[in-house]
């Protein structure tokens, strides 16, 4: 919604009439909040503005700016807090997790897709279509962005996590947040601006450059610098402690992952009595009975030879090449089900602890340890498709950076979207195995390049 530029249509101090009313709103609004939080987000005598504008979509938005920062906006008579206001009540809305490079595409005005999400180990919170959200990033729990729910929690599970999540209505670097200002200068003890630029610019932090007479500008950020990215806000309270204990801080618990059989068009005869149709999921085990009854059903079992199965019309456009429609005439029953599993689509249901199954086509990449060669000749490790384990690629970095006592670093998969791969500088693959085995309790069966470690007594 502030995506883009918006027009001022009035900004004016608020009456005391419309302040009380406007805690009243805010009361009704976010129950959760207590009177003196209320009070503290709408002050009594705090200067307090009401901001008149039209968004670039030609939305009539109300904002309320208090102290300088917008805290609340209102569209079609339903308040939202800002960017801002989350940092200070982080425990406001149910929160969900994307990855920091989803961040950008959301201050561009894009929605939040499903696939973005990042599951968390006790599952996705609990909303209903049309709920409001917040959405904060891996490894910072300050949200980022607020949007509407597009569908339910269950809703979302049942897609398999496909399609479009959240409606953001705003975020942070979006036009909104320029109307606000994060720091009193004079409260600080730079006192004046230019010593403030002066100082953040000898530390590298930001680039000011004088591109018209007089003005000076800020024209480069330095987002990953370590007084930028160590900042946090504070702890939450001891009763937001035990919200957060239920999303946040649980242990790890490894996902349970079963292959599935999707039912192809092709198959779709042979499946139909059963009651199944085009798109169905199976189990193996599903699939083995519902060919022995079909074969019984229709009297397809070979009476001199029961090992046997003779194959019908149907059988015979499902299972049998091209030139093998006149020539085979029976299948022993082994080879019957064989053939019939690779005609079927692979798919795979993945259930974390507490959560509803999510079910997807196709078969889950492993998670793939691979050597690299860097400058000088220099080995790292890396490793990619941790995502989808429910493991966070930020959180594994830095537990192998102080287990390994080696750099790590955090970078976008290539030719992956919206996919994460942790490098660690050596060949880590001894310490990356202890820790997806022994720690995270992961089947080896869904880890490729274990082999990779070094032997005893060769070098690193």
């Amino acid at each position: 919604m502030f995506a883009k530029a918006f027009r001022v249509k009035s900004n004016t101090a608020i009456k005391g009439s419309d302040r009380r009313k406007l805690r009243a709103d805010v009361t009704t609004a976010f129950p959760t909040l207590g009177t003196d939080q209320v009070s503290e987000l709408v002050p009594g005598k705090e200067e307090l503005n009401i901001v008149k504008l039209y968004a670039y979509k030609g939305d009539a938005v109300t904002v309320y700016v208090s102290g300088g920062n917008p805290i609340l906006f209102e569209l079609e008579k339903n308040l939202y807090p800002t960017v801002y206001t989350l940092w200070s009540y982080p425990d406001l809305l149910p929160t969900f997790t994307t990855w920091p490079l989803v961040l950008e595409k959301l201050v561009g005005g894009a929605d939040l897709m499903l696939p973005g999400l990042v599951m968390p180990p006790a599952g996705l919170p609990q909303v209903q279509k049309g709920d409001l959200c917040a959405i904060s990033l891996v490894g910072n729990r300050a949200p980022v962005a607020i949007g509407v729910a597009a569908m339910s929690t269950a809703e979302m599970l049942t897609s398999g996590l496909k399609g479009r999540g959240f409606s953001v209505l705003h975020t942070y670097q979006d036009h909104l947040c320029p109307e606000g200002r994060q720091l009193d200068i004079k409260k600080s003890s730079y006192k004046k601006l230019s010593k403030f630029l002066q100082q953040m610019q000898q530390e590298q932090i930001i680039q000011v450059k004088e591109l018209s007479k007089g003005v000076e500008s800020i024209v480069a950020v330095d987002w990953k610098h370590p007084r930028i990215t160590s900042f946090v806000i504070p702890e939450p309270s001891p009763t937001s402690q035990t919200i957060q204990e239920g999303s946040r801080e649980q242990p790890y618990h490894p996902p349970d992952i079963k292959p599935l059989y999707c039912v192809p068009a092709s198959m779709t005869l042979l499946f139909q009595e059963s009651g199944h149709k085009k798109g169905s999921f199976l189990e193996g085990s599903e699939v083995r009975t519902i060919i022995i009854n079909y074969a019984k059903k229709n009297d397809l079992v070979d009476a001199d030879n029961k090992n046997l199965v003779k194959l019908d019309p149907i059988l015979c456009d499902c299972i049998l090449e091209k030139n093998e429609q006149h020539i085979v005439m029976k299948l022993p029953w082994d080879s019957l089900l064989t053939r019939c599993l690779e005609k079927l689509q692979p798919a795979y249901q993945v259930t974390f602890p507490g959560q509803e199954p999510i079910v997807k086509k196709g078969k889950i990449c492993p998670i793939d340890i691979t050597l690299a060669q860097r400058a000088s000749n220099k080995k790292v490790t890396v490793v990619r498709n941790l995502e989808a384990y429910g493991l966070d690629p930020y959180s594994v970095a830095a537990i192998l950076q102080q287990r390994c006592q080696a750099s790590t670093t955090v970078t976008s998969a290539p030719g992956a979207k919206d996919s994460l791969q942790v490098q660690i500088q050596g060949n880590q693959v001894h310490h990356l195995g202890w820790l997806l085995l022994e720690e995270y309790q992961l089947p080896r069966k869904h880890i490729q390049g274990l082999e990779k470690a070094p032997k005893p007594g060769k070098k690193k």
